[in-house]
């Protein structure tokens, strides 16, 4: 006999297979979101309605089991059947079938508000509130059972018992989800609205600055990566709104950024993603053949689909970035347009291979060095809940700069300088700097934010005199 554990993860309403249910145990496992949320879910059976949930957002076609439902899974049944029946849901699926991550998102926000939605019912009937502390003694009685079967001891409770628990409790969520019908569509378009904006505010951090290619960006990163980051995100206000600057600043840096590869006309070998144009002839043969068409349109989505390479070779040779970014307390107001302007730097170093060092600065520093421009979703969670404040020093960044340029990988660095405040520099220090700046064959563009350019003028090539990161001058620093 199987373990309780084993039990209940084996539970589900739809038509699964063992893959689906294999699928959505590694997916839990990556996702504190779906683990928080069977946590506070007030349904006995709440983790195999989340499996069933992620089911049916992911799975091509599915389906309500008509016969063989476990009588435990009563509830989840009518839940299930008001959800896939939805007109909005069954639109958005569009979106996540066969996608791991969106229907991971979909399925914590589907069910944090189905439960919210249960938790507001449950309040204002005292009579539902005692069927449901009633039926969660019968369940823990009952799986208490299976363990003590397991073990050779008399059973606590029997299935009837369960079966009669469920079936009241289930007659009166039909009647609620019939007189509260629209509070319950709006529950699940509020879930589907914010899934859509995590995956958009996913798209503009991790995607490069190119149009429309977020979600082959997003196929480069591990699962756990773009959940973790996901999650982040539809949690923290911040995040999303790093996320936001973020996706104008890489949009601003697109038409700032003279075209750095040419399109070929003659196909130049084979590459995976899913441009319907350029499909190898052997793939359109998979798609046609009702065996392989599943597998297809799996990798189709996910961009790993064969298909002819067109692109001509990089035109590269430009030096690393080295951003010296003022954190001192005066910066904290601009934090998260200071953050989604470095992000959008460094998708402009990752696009073309060139070294980036971020160089954060107060009265101390803080140097973080990305080779080729590639930062990790873990890194930039760290990003976002960084900062230093405190007074300003130049003279500490500029230093700093230097002996990362002294490095081998970072000689011909473009340094970009970004600051709101002033501070005074020493003539030896000024002397020695523009001295090793002639030597290194490096330059210094540096945006000043409201404020004195005296002191700036006397190490920088170029100077330009800004309101916030969203002037028109900032985005000189993205033609570097």
């Amino acid at each position: 006999m199987k373990s309780p554990k084993s039990y209940i993860e084996n539970l589900s309403v739809l038509n699964t297979d063992s893959f689906d249910k294999r699928r959505f145990r590694e997916v839990f496992e990556m996702s504190p979101g779906l683990q928080k949320v069977r946590g506070e879910g007030v349904l006995p059976m709440f983790e195999p309605l989340l499996a069933d949930i992620w089911a049916s957002l992911y799975k091509m076609k599915p389906e309500i089991t008509e016969s063989d439902v476990d009588n435990m899974l009563t509830v989840n049944k009518t839940l299930m059947e008001r959800i896939m029946k939805d007109g909005y849901f069954v639109e958005y699926r569009n979106f996540t079938r066969l996608d791991d991550l969106s229907s991971a998102i979909a399925t914590v926000k589907i069910g944090e508000r189905t439960n919210q939605w249960l938790v507001d019912q449950i309040q204002e009937d005292e009579k539902i509130q005692k069927q449901m502390q009633e039926l969660h003694m019968i369940q823990r009685n009952f799986l208490k059972q299976k363990r003590q079967e397991y073990i050779g001891k008399e059973p606590l409770v029997s299935e009837e018992n369960l079966t009669e628990a469920m079936t009241k409790f289930n007659e009166k969520l039909q009647w609620m989800l019939q007189i509260n019908s629209d509070s319950f569509s709006h529950a699940l378009v509020h879930a589907m609205q914010e899934t859509k904006q995590v995956k958009d505010s996913l798209k503009s951090l991790l995607g490069g600055y190119s149009a429309g290619n977020g979600d082959a960006e997003l196929k480069k990163i591990p699962l756990r990566d773009q959940i973790s980051l996901a999650e982040k995100i539809a949690s923290n206000k911040k995040m999303k709104e790093i996320a936001d600057w973020t996706g104008r600043f890489k949009q601003i840096a697109r038409n700032k950024q003279k075209p750095n590869k040419s399109e070929s006309i003659e196909r130049s070998g084979i590459t995976l993603g899913n441009d319907v144009e350029r499909l190898l002839p052997i793939e359109l043969g998979l798609y046609i053949h009702p065996i392989t068409k599943n597998d297809f349109l799996r990798r189709f989505v996910e961009g790993q689909t064969m298909q002819y390479e067109q692109i001509g070779k990089e035109v590269l040779g430009k030096g690393p970035i080295i951003l010296c970014l003022d954190q001192s307390g005066s910066m904290q107001r601009l934090d998260t347009q200071s953050k989604g302007f470095t992000l959008a730097l460094m998708s402009i170093a990752r696009k073309q291979r060139r070294d980036f060092c971020l160089i954060l600065f107060s009265t101390s520093t803080q140097i973080l060095t990305f080779e080729k421009g590639k930062i990790k979703s873990s890194d930039m969670i760290n990003l976002a809940q960084t900062f230093l404040g405190g007074g300003t020093n130049f003279a500490l960044p500029l230093d700093g700069a230097l002996n990362v340029i002294n490095e081998s990988k970072f000689k011909q660095a473009d340094i970009v300088f970004v600051t709101d405040g002033e501070d005074k520099v020493s003539a030896s220090f000024l002397e020695a700097f523009n001295r090793k700046k002639k030597e290194k064959n490096f330059k210094v563009l540096t945006l000043v934010i409201g404020c004195s350019i005296d002191t700036v003028e006397q190490f920088a090539d170029k100077v330009i005199k800004v309101k916030d990161f969203d002037d028109e001058g900032s985005f000189t620093a993205f033609e570097i």
